[in-house]
C-alpha cells in the first residue's frame, strides 16, 4: 500500500502530528503502533497533569490518551494498532507486521515517534539474584492501572526524579508500603513540592548519595543491599518490590534500521531544527529525540514536525522547490554539540536557512547541579550567545534559539559549554 506519511508510534507525538498533517491537507496518513491501543504511555498513567501546554487544560493520562486517539481518528488518519515495523525495504518503504499479516508500506515521508523507555536493572548492571518483583515504572503502571494488580508489602524506588515520585503514587494505589526513594545524586531532582508531598502524605524519605548494589531472593524478591556512597557502608533493606525509574533511553531501533545517524548524547536519531533526520524526508519527534520530556512537550514536537513534513511534501510535488538534502550538492547540516558536564542537546543539527526548533528553543540536560550557571554557544572562536541557566540532572534546561541566524552553514560544529566559573 502507499501512504503520503507513515508515522511509527501512536503516542502523543505521533498522534498530534497525524492530526496536524491532516489539518494541513497532507493526504493519506497512516499511524502504526505495536501496542493494542493508541495513546502511548499516558494510557496507563492515571495521575493528572497532562495537557497543560498543548491542550490548555488539565487531564488525567488515560483521558489525555483518549483525546488524542479519538481526535486523530476523526481527522481521517488511519490508525493501525498491534502493528510493528519489522524491517525497512528501502527509502521510506516499511514492512508492517500485524495480526492481519505482513504488508509493505511505501510512504513519501516518515515520522518516527517511538518514544523512550527506562533502562531496566540489567542495563544498569545491578548484580544479584533474578527474582520476580523487580520492574521499571512503565511495567509497574501497566500492572496496576491496566491489569488491576495489587502489590502489597514493602517497596523501594530507585531514582528521585519526576517519574520516581509518580511511581510512589502508583505503588501506594496498589497497596504497597514504600520504604524510600534511592538516588546516587546528592539530592532529589524533582520539584521540592513532590518530595515534601511524598514525605508528608506517605512518609517516604529520599536516601541521597546511595545506590542499590545487590538484589536478593530466589523466586521472589526478599531484600536489596544499599550502599552509602559517602562512607561505603552497606545495609540490607527488606522489600517485596523494587522499581527502577528514570535513566531514559530512546527507542531508537527503527531509526537505526532506517539508516538515520544516532546522536551520541541523546542516543536517539540526530535531527535538525525541522526535526528531519540525516535521511531525507525521514523525521523524528517526541521523546525519541529528547528523553524524557512530558507528554505535552512531545505532542508539541509532533505538531512542529508535521508542519515541516507538510512543507517538504509540497516542495517534493511536481513544480515544488527542493529542500535540505533533496538536491545534489546540498550543504550538510552543522552539528550542535555539548561539552561535559552537559549531557546532550536537542535538536542537534542546524541546516541552511534553519527554522526555529520546537517552541523556539533547544533542550539540554546536565549531569551536575548548578544554581546559577552561564551557557555559552560558540562556533569556532565566535561567541554566538550567552544565557543564564539553572542546572539539575534529569530536568530540562532551555536555551533560546535566537543565535541560529549567526551560524555559518559551512563552518565548524556549534558547541554549547558551561562558562568558566559557572
Amino acid at each position: 500500500m502507499n501512504a503520503d506519511v507513515l508515522i511509527v508510534g501512536a503516542g502523543p507525538a505521533g498522534l498530534a502530528a497525524a492530526i496536524e498533517l491532516r489539518r494541513l491537507g497532507a493526504g493519506r496518513v497512516l499511524v502504526a503502533d505495536r501496542e493494542r491501543e493508541a495513546g502511548g504511555i499516558p494510557r496507563h498513567s492515571a495521575h493528572t497533569g497532562y495537557g497543560l501546554r498543548d491542550l490548555r487544560r488539565m487531564m488525567t493520562g488515560p483521558a489525555y490518551a483518549r483525546h488524542y486517539a479519538q481526535a486523530a481518528a476523526r481527522s481521517g488518519a488511519e490508525i493501525r494498532a498491534a502493528a510493528t515495523v519489522t524491517a525497512w525495504a528501502g527509502d521510506r518503504v516499511a514492512i508492517l507486521t500485524s495480526p492481519e499479516g505482513v504488508e509493505t508500506v511505501a510512504a513519501r515521508a516518515v515520522l518516527l515517534a517511538t518514544g523512550c523507555r527506562e533502562r531496566p536493572r540489567a542495563a544498569r548492571l545491578v548484580p544479584g539474584d533474578r527474582p520476580s518483583g523487580v520492574m521499571t515504572t512503565g511495567e509497574l503502571q501497566q500492572r496496576v492501572y491496566l491489569a488491576g494488580q495489587r502489590l502489597p508489602g514493602r517497596a523501594l524506588v530507585v531514582g528521585a526524579e519526576h517519574v520516581s515520585f509518580s511511581a510512589v503514587v502508583t505503588l501506594a494505589h496498589a497497596g504497597a508500603d514504600v520504604v524510600a526513594l534511592v538516588t546516587e545524586q546528592p539530592r532529589q531532582q524533582s520539584y521540592a513540592a513532590f518530595a515534601l508531598g511524598a514525605a508528608l502524605r506517605w512518609r517516604v524519605p529520599v536516601w541521597t548519595s546511595a545506590a542499590v548494589r545487590l538484589v536478593r531472593g530466589r523466586d521472589r524478591l526478599t531484600a536489596v543491599d544499599v550502599a552509602d556512597l559517602r562512607t561505603g557502608a552497606l545495609r540490607r533493606v527488606e522489600c517485596d518490590t523494587l522499581v527502577f525509574t528514570g535513566d531514559w533511553i530512546p527507542d531508537h531501533e527503527q531509526a537505526r534500521l532506517a539508516g538515520a545517524a544516532i546522536d551520541p548524547g541523546t542516543r536517539g536519531p540526530a535531527v535538525d531544527t525541522a526535526l528531519e533526520t540525516t535521511v531525507p524526508l525521514v523525521f523524528a519527534a517526541g521523546n525519541l529525540v529528547h528523553p524524557a520530556e512530558t507528554a505535552d512537550v512531545a505532542a508539541l514536537g509532533g505538531r512542529h514536525a508535521a508542519r515541516h513534513i507538510a512543507a517538504a511534501l509540497a516542495r517534493s510535488a511536481p513544480g515544488g522547490r527542493p529542500g535540505r538534502g533533496e538536491c545534489a550538492g546540498a550543504t550538510p547540516a552543522v552539528p550542535v554539540m555539548v561539552a561535559a558536564p552537559l549531557a546532550w542537546i536537542s535538536p542537534n543539527m542546524v541546516g541552511d536557512q534553519a527554522p526555529l526548533p520546537p517552541r523556539g528553543r533547544f533542550l539540554l540536560r546536565s549531569e551536575v547541579f548548578r544554581r546559577r550557571a552561564w551557557l555559552e554557544v560558540r562556533q569556532g572562536d565566535r561567541l554566538l550567545a550567552r544565557a543564564r541557566a539553572r542546572l539539575i540532572p534529569g530536568r530540562p534546561v532551555h536555551l533560546d534559539a535566537g543565535w541560529l541566524s549567526s551560524v555559518q552553514p559551512s563552518g565548524t560544529p556549534v558547541l554549547v559549554t558551561l562558562a568558566e566559573g559557572s
